[in-house]
């Protein structure tokens, strides 16, 4: 039992240790970092993750599509003989790939414009294809913020219902008319 906690307590020195080693390099970054934190989902963790392994100077890849397709996040696309095959994603990056998943996990519950996003997409796709989409869209959103040194803007939940405005009046104006009903709309 002495032994099993002397080695759970030499365990944390050096993961304290480690930690304040990672800070200590990631120090001259450390306004980005804090802009970086604001997306939601992203912790001080997958920050430290996205920027050991992809760095900070993103202009290896030409957009944003090149580095979601180098970390393996971009849905895959295999089509034979005008026939759809597996759509399995690349392997990719495996660190960014696990910490990015831990992102699209926890953004999944919250109110904000990627738990919608995940919902949305999880009715149709399912889970695991949702969870691809969101991790992606935080991959594509580092970047952005990276290379423009733009903060991070919160569309909301309420993005999609705005977005599909229009085409909500659309279908309940035509529901309406098949059931008989006559519309007068309102000049504009």
């Amino acid at each position: 039992m002495l032994l099993t906690l002397t080695l759970i307590d030499a365990q944390d020195r050096a993961i304290s240790h480690l930690e304040r080693e990672i800070e200590r390099h990631l120090h001259p970054f450390e306004e980005q970092m804090t802009r970086c934190e604001k997306i939601n989902g992203v912790s001080s963790h997958i920050i430290h993750v996205l920027m050991a392994e992809v760095g900070t100077d993103l202009s290896r890849f030409p957009d944003a599509e090149h580095l979601s397709s180098w970390a393996g996040v971009c849905p895959g696309h295999k089509e034979s003989a005008g026939k759809r095959q597996s759509g399995r994603c690349r392997k990719g990056n495996r660190y960014v790939r696990t910490a990015l998943v831990q992102a699209a996990h926890a953004v999944r519950r919250s109110h904000t414009y990627l738990g919608e996003r995940y919902r949305r997409l999880k009715k149709r796709q399912g889970s695991k294809r949702a969870a691809l989409a969101v991790r992606r869209s935080i991959l594509v959103t580092y970047y952005e913020m990276m290379t423009t040194g733009q903060d991070y803007e919160e569309k909301g939940e309420e993005f999609f219902r705005q977005r599909d405005r229009g085409k909500v009046e659309r279908e309940l104006i035509q529901r309406l008319k098949r059931l008989g009903y006559q519309i007068t709309q309102p000049a504009a």
